[in-house]
This record gives structure tokens, C-alpha cells and sequence, in this order.
């Protein structure tokens, strides 16, 4: 290396300006700025595509909105590869792509990723990650004497991922999983790791999670007394906890110590708080101070047998066959998968569902959840049904009508565009091991979700909440900005040892410079450069030449071409372009 990272930096300052303002005016070039009429929208021969079109633009003639223009074939392949891999395509996937002329490649590139074998580890891992986050946190399984097993957690995941497992199977299993946590051990069920740390307090926790998560109603602040904006009372949360009473996680220890080895979740006989087996009730105080009882009921009034011996009801599998009949089950997981790919669901939180909160486009929201439901609950069809839709391959640069469409101010979400978004800390780093193809050198599954692991965790921020929320730093904040300028990921994807990505680029005498620039932009922001960005590269690299004359250092000179290469990627990497979803 023939820069220090502070000259590097210098050189930085002045390309932030330029990738940052040219490469969004470059691709604002490609467009018109305004649609006097919408041509025909491709349904790809898909009913529920064209309903979603239909919907969507019924909205934009409600509110006079005309949306963006069409994103281009970069911009929506690098999307599609995030929201659906987690990480940004490699350059000879955006090339083949853009390069292909048939007319319904966005379908055929969708098919590819959700059913091609080259791609299930990738896709398994993706939404296994998301889900484990959704589940147990990013902190979940790394706290100290944790009954969660992290590991157990994903594999759980990455089993019914791989295999597309329907979600409604995967949600009962999770609810009414038994059996030990942890990878090895004998009737390991990998699901129990959702309930483990949720049953401490009688059970609050599994209730909040359970119907947020999975039903989109958020009845945790109801613990304690009704909520005036809320219809799900006080009464329904105790209602909904009695369902988890007989539940148990059995501490196992290493034999001879009391070292926490594994932890088994199973169904224990439920005595109620009067100790009567037979009328299995729970107490809970009202504010008054007076004292109400509950036995398990379901939203919808389904009340089971009041004992608590197991053999009679096992109320745990009672409760995973009621969610599997709820119509929120269906709207909860179409609004999750709308907010995931297109920034924004249809609800503002998505796992608020009621009439209390209601959304930006019901229909739509009703319509996909009963889709999805009559699909058998397969997470791979609603996904093509997103991606192929008109709102997804939009540009996410405004055009005159259509600036107000910004959920940022409080307006409700009309989706006339792209909402651009940061990656989430999980994307960048599996984005950087693309960019540089780190990727061809990584280790067994476990070691690579442990490295990445590692390096999550300088984000993950824990909240003191009884929801024990958790928060990310990953957010631009300074210590992110040092972490991406020094941190190894980038000193690792910057390095120009033998055999690195930019070494070969740099050494590949069949390319020309122009041509080398044109890759690692390609690499990075799946973009050509602009004019101005070309420019600002030459003066780069005959500024370093003049250096290396001025202090007549031969080898700086020989090596000022490659230096210049190694200040651009750097720069590029550490662009808002490359961490922005747009």
C-alpha cells in the first residue's frame, strides 16, 4: 500500500461529493421525470400482480400522484438480490442481467433466485437471519447463561427456509414446539429456542411476542391495565397468557457441575393459582385493585376445557391450531413481507393490526393476506407477487407530483416510488464479502454465522424494556462511520495482497483503465461512472504520479495506477451510494 489511510481519507473527502451528487444525477439522466399517462403496467400473467398494480395506481389517482419512473435494470437487479439474498449481486450476475434482452427477465431472475439450488444456502441464510432477529433478537443467545441457544435458533430456521417449509407450519411449530434447544442433543427441536427465555414472570414475554409477531396485535401494554387506544383489553392478555401456563423450560446441567448445558421445553400439569387442577384459572389485579380471573380464551371467543392437566388439554397445541384459523395470521405476514421490500407496510408499526390503527391500503392488505393463505402459506410465491409488482421496480428519485409521497413527514406511505433505505448491518457485511469475492474463501456455515455474529454485535444496543427491545447503532452515526472507514471488513476489502479481488483487477492486462473503473463501479454501485466521476479519477491518479515525481520515488510512480484503483474502491465502498437500498 502506497497511501497512508489518512491520505486515503483526503482523497475520500472529494469523491464523497462526487459518487454521492453524479451518480444519482447520472441515473436521473436515464429517466423521463414525468409520466403524462401510465403505459399498461406487466402483470407477468400473474392475477395477483395485476391486482397489486390495479390497487396500488387506484391510490396514486386518489392523491393525483404520477410515480417515478421506472428504475433501471441496475438498480432494480441490486434491489431484488438484497431484499431477496441479502446482499448485493456479484458483478457478472448484474451483468448477465442487464445484459439479457428477453422481456420477462424480472421474472425469470426472481424464479432463479427463489428456486434454483445455486441460490438456496443464500436464500435460507438470508431469512434465516431476519427471522432470527424477528424471533429472539440480534442478542438473543449471546448473553450470559442464555436459555437460548442462538445456533439451535438458525438451524431451526435454515431447515424450513431451505426447504419452504409453509409458513403456517413453521408459526405452529414454533408456538407449540417441546423438545431440547441445542444442536446434539437427544430429541433437539431447534423451534423450542422462540418460547426459552419467554416463560420467566408467567409467561408475559411468550404472550406479547407471540401475538405481535405472529398476529399483529400488540397487547403487552394491556398486561397491566386496558389501553384507551387499544381494543384488546386487559382481559384478553391474561386470556391469551393462560394459554402458556403449562409450559416449562427444564434447566439441564453438565453432569456433576452447575454449568447450564442445555435447556428442554416441555408441558407440565398446570395446578391454577387456587391450586385446583380440575379449574385451572389465573388471577390478575385491575387497577382498582380488585382481582379478575381468566381461563384461555382465543381472539375470537374460543374458550378451552378449564383444567390444567395436560393429558385433558394440552393448551399450548390448542392455541397453535386457533392462530392457524386467524384471519390476522394471514395480514400480519402479507404486511411484514410488503414493509420488507418495500420499505414501508401497510400499517405504521406493522405488527399493530385493529381497528385502532388502520391501514394505508386495506383492500390490498386483505387481499394478499387471503392469497397467501389460499397459496398454502408459501413465503416464495407473495414474495414474486411483491417483486414483480409495478411498486417495487420504481425509481426512488421524486418526480413533481409525487414529493409528497414521504412516510419521513407522517404521510401515510402511497408507494409512487422507491423508498430508499440503509441496508441493514447483516447486508453490508454479506455486500462487502460480494464486492471483493470473499465470499470464494469461506469457511464451513457455523464458522462463517459466528464471524459475522462477532462483528454484529458492536451494533446491537439493549433496551431496558419489558419488551426487551433492542436497538442497532447501525445507523450513521459516527462509530459507524469509523468502523466502515478502519474497520477490518474494509482494510480486508481494500488490500492489494497477491491474490485479492483489487489485485486482480489491477493486474488484468486485457482490461484498460477505463474499463478497470467501470468494473469496480460496476462491483460496488451496480453503475457505469458518470463523465464527472471519470474525470475525478484521472486527476486522482495523476495527482499521485506528481507526488511520486516531486519526491522522485520511483516505485510510488510504477505503482501510482494501482494505488489510484486502491483510493477509488476504497471511496466507493464508503459511498452512501453503496450502503443505500434504492
Amino acid at each position: 500500500m502506497t497511501c497512508s489511510l489518512s491520505g486515503r481519507f483526503c482523497n475520500g473527502l472529494v469523491w464523497f461529493a462526487a459518487i454521492t451528487l453524479t451518480g444519482l444525477v447520472a441515473g436521473d439522466s436515464l429517466r423521463a421525470q414525468e409520466q403524462a399517462a401510465l403505459p399498461p403496467a406487466n402483470s407477468y400473467n400473474l392475477e395477483q400482480v395485476a391486482e397489486i398494480n390495479a390497487r396500488i395506481r387506484a391510490t396514486w389517482g386518489e392523491y393525483q400522484l404520477q410515480p417515478s419512473a421506472p428504475a433501471t435494470d441496475g438498480e432494480w437487479c441490486r434491489r431484488v438480490y438484497l431484499d431477496v439474498l441479502g446482499r448485493i449481486p456479484s458483478y457478472v450476475e448484474l451483468k448477465a442481467f442487464i445484459a439479457d434482452t428477453n422481456p420477462n427477465k424480472k421474472e425469470r431472475l426472481v424464479d432463479s433466485l427463489l428456486h434454483d439450488e445455486q441460490f438456496t444456502e443464500e436464500y435460507a441464510r438470508n431469512w434465516t437471519t431476519l427471522w432470527t432477529n424477528i424471533l429472539i433478537g440480534r442478542n438473543g443467545g449471546n448473553e450470559r447463561r442464555s436459555l437460548t441457544d442462538r445456533a439451535g435458533m438458525q438451524k431451526y430456521l435454515r431447515d424450513s427456509f431451505a426447504r419452504n417449509k409453509p409458513y403456517d407450519r413453521m408459526v405452529y411449530e414454533l408456538v407449540t414446539a417441546k423438545g431440547s434447544n441445542k444442536p446434539g442433543h437427544e430429541n433437539f427441536n431447534g423451534a423450542v429456542n422462540f418460547l426459552t427465555m419467554k416463560l420467566e414472570e408467567n409467561a408475559t414475554q411468550a404472550t406479547a411476542d407471540t401475538t405481535k409477531i405472529f398476529l399483529g396485535l400488540q397487547v403487552q401494554c394491556t398486561q397491566c391495565h386496558n389501553h384507551p387506544f387499544n381494543e384488546w383489553k386487559q382481559k384478553k392478555f391474561w386470556e391469551i397468557n393462560a394459554f402458556f401456563r403449562q409450559t416449562r423450560p427444564l434447566r439441564r446441567y453438565l453432569e456433576g457441575t452447575r454449568e447450564l448445558d442445555y435447556v428442554e421445553l416441555t408441558n407440565e400439569d398446570y395446578p391454577g393459582e387456587s391450586g385446583n387442577p380440575a379449574d385451572a384459572e389465573i388471577f390478575y389485579e385491575l387497577r382498582n385493585g380488585f382481582l379478575e380471573v381468566a381461563y384461555p380464551v382465543f381472539l375470537d371467543g374460543s374458550e378451552l376445557n378449564h383444567s390444567g392437566f395436560v393429558e385433558d388439554v394440552d393448551r399450548r397445541t390448542e392455541l397453535g391450531k386457533l392462530m392457524m384459523s386467524s384471519e390476522f395470521l394471514d395480514k400480519m405476514i402479507a404486511n411484514r413481507m410488503w414493509s420488507h421490500f418495500l420499505g414501508y407496510g401497510f400499517t405504521k408499526p406493522i405488527d399493530d393490526l385493529g381497528p385502532h390503527n388502520p391501514p394505508s391500503h386495506p383492500d390490498l392488505l386483505n387481499y394478499l393476506g387471503q392469497e397467501v393463505r389460499k397459496a398454502d402459506f408459501d413465503l416464495k410465491e407473495l414474495i414474486k407477487w411483491i417483486t414483480l409488482s409495478e411498486a417495487y421496480s420504481l425509481s426512488s428519485v421524486l418526480n413533481e407530483s409525487n414529493t409528497m409521497d414521504d412516510p419521513m413527514l407522517g404521510e401515510t406511505p402511497k408507494f409512487s416510488h422507491f423508498y430508499m433505505r440503509q441496508m441493514r448491518a447483516e447486508e453490508l457485511y454479506e455486500s462487502l464479502l460480494i464486492a471483493t469475492q470473499a465470499h470464494k474463501t469461506r469457511g464451513a456455515y457455523e464458522e462463517q454465522e459466528s464471524q459475522k455474529n462477532e462483528w454484529l454485535k458492536q451494533f446491537v444496543v439493549a433496551f431496558g424494556t419489558d419488551e426487551g427491545d433492542e436497538s442497532t447503532t447501525f445507523n450513521g452515526t459516527i462509530p459507524q462511520a469509523l468502523m466502515m472507514f478502519n474497520g477490518d471488513l474494509i482494510k480486508k476489502a481494500t488490500n492489494m495482497e497477491d491474490g485479492s479481488f483489487l489485485q486482480q483487477v489491477a493486474d488484468n492486462d486485457r482490461a484498460s483503465a477505463a474499463q478497470k473503473i467501470d468494473y469496480l463501479f460496476m462491483a460496488a454501485l451496480a453503475r457505469q461512472p458518470s463523465k464527472a466521476e471519470v474525470g475525478m479519477a484521472n486527476r486522482l491518479l495523476r495527482s499521485r504520479m506528481d507526488q511520486a515525481r516531486a519526491t522522485q520515488d520511483r516505485a510510488a510512480y510504477e505503482k501510482a495506477p494501482v494505488a489510484s484503483l486502491q483510493d477509488m474502491w476504497w471511496v466507493l465502498l464508503n459511498s452512501n451510494e453503496f450502503i443505500l437500498i434504492h
